[in-house]
């Protein structure tokens, strides 16, 4: 069979045209089954939080159900290597904390690369942790907690989500900063180390602002301060770590990844939907009550993400 000149250039035209049409349709389907989402802590942690929030309004939004499953264990690496080895289609995301960076750092080997591995897709909140007691320890300020950790060396034991988590370090950075010591006691998530810390085994925690606000209002813990460097709107009484010991600050942030490979326009749905999730008025009002700041970010494979190409002449 021959096919004429013109017959030629229109199969090339159209052969051309196919892989951008399933782009473009491969989006507008997006997402046709359920997705999980991957968070590396048990339930109740102020990751766990902020995904089941987003979730349920990605969910509503598009109308396929985005299912939250926890993979606690190794300072989020377990759930990071699970999000790696899946299928690279969207439809297996990874809740990314400041463990993500902190983990490249503190384990000599892992599986996997982060920075290679998972491809990012937006940002979602920044939060403050709160240095928490419980109400048994005397102290109501941060300096008489200093004084009292000073006159019990080694007594207060200070609780985290699990070695290398953002709690744990803001805690060690206090410890270093105020000169005390503090025994670090790790559990393998929020959840279970404030189950201790409201049953007083533990005295002190560095906990996530969403995790510990509400213990905090119903008065079932005690704050003293929070880790930014300025106050929090949610609790704006309660005073920075900083004014009692210069220099100190600590944050955290939670953003969301998939496997690298994840097809760009599917990344780009994702995020479009996620900032259109941190403007609107319920779902950041509700942020907010939990002492949350909306933390939306472009994707660097987000071609709208880009600066325009430069023109390669005068026209």
């Amino acid at each position: 069979m021959k096919l004429s000149r013109r017959q030629f250039l229109h199969v090339a035209a159209g052969a051309v045209a196919l892989p951008v049409t399933s782009r473009a349709a491969r989006a507008q389907t997006y997402p046709s089954r359920p997705v999980r989402w991957v968070v590396g802590f048990a339930p109740g942690g102020g990751n766990d939080i902020v995904a089941r929030l987003m979730g349920q309004w990605l969910s509503e939004r598009t109308g396929q159900q985005f299912v939250i499953e926890n993979r606690p264990g190794a300072g989020t690496n377990i759930a990071t290597e699970a999000v790696v080895n899946a299928p690279a289609d969207g439809y297996t995301l990874l809740m990314v904390a400041p463990t993500a960076a902190i983990n490249a750092t503190l384990y000599e080997k892992l599986n996997f690369n982060f920075i290679r591995d998972i491809a990012p897709i937006a940002g979602i909140i920044r939060l403050p942790d709160v240095m928490t007691v419980n109400p048994s320890v005397p102290a109501k300020t941060v300096p008489e907690f200093i004084a009292y950790a000073k006159a019990n060396p080694g007594k207060i034991n200070m609780a985290s989500p699990g070695v290398g988590t953002s709690v744990h370090l803001s805690g060690e950075l206090f410890k270093m900063m105020a000169s005390v010591n503090m025994v670090h006691v790790p559990y393998r998530g929020a959840s279970p180390a404030l189950t201790d810390l409201l049953g007083g085994q533990v005295q002190v925690m560095f906990g996530t602002m969403p995790s510990v606000i509400e213990h905090i209002k119903d008065g079932k813990l005690r704050a003293l301060a929070v880790t930014t460097a300025t106050r929090s709107e949610a609790l704006p009484d309660l005073p920075t770590v900083g004014e009692f010991v210069p220099g100190y600050e600590a944050r955290s942030w939670y953003g969301v990844g998939a496997p690298k490979g994840t097809p760009a326009e599917v990344i780009d749905k994702l995020n479009k939907e996620i900032n259109a999730g941190l403007v609107d008025p319920k779902l950041k009002a509700r942020f907010t009550d939990l002492g949350l700041r909306c933390f939306p970010v472009r994707p660097p494979t987000s071609p709208s993400s880009l600066p325009p190409k430069p023109r390669s002449g005068p026209r």
